[in-house]
């Protein structure tokens, strides 16, 4: 296989296509956070070097999710605060 610089790889095979890993995700039942999850099948239909971008962003949604459970609401007009 020749490279962009126009190098043959070290073994002379060209790489595997992208191909699904066949994990199961499963609902957990907060729409964002399947949401969030269901982008990891994206990396089926990604080279290697393109896990990374999905990885990274599912892992930000998803610390975004556990934070906001963290955020106190915003007390609603009729709540009484005495």
């Amino acid at each position: 296989m020749e490279r962009e610089t126009g190098e043959v790889a070290e073994g002379g095979h060209e790489p595997a296509a992208p191909a699904p890993l066949g994990v199961d995700r499963e609902l957990t039942g907060h729409a964002a956070v399947d949401a969030h999850l269901a982008r990891l099948g994206e990396v089926d239909h990604l080279p290697a070097d393109g896990h990374l971008a999905v990885y990274e962003d599912v892992h930000r949604g998803l610390r975004a999710e556990l934070t906001s459970l963290d955020a106190h609401p915003a007390p609603r007009p009729h709540d009484n605060r005495s």
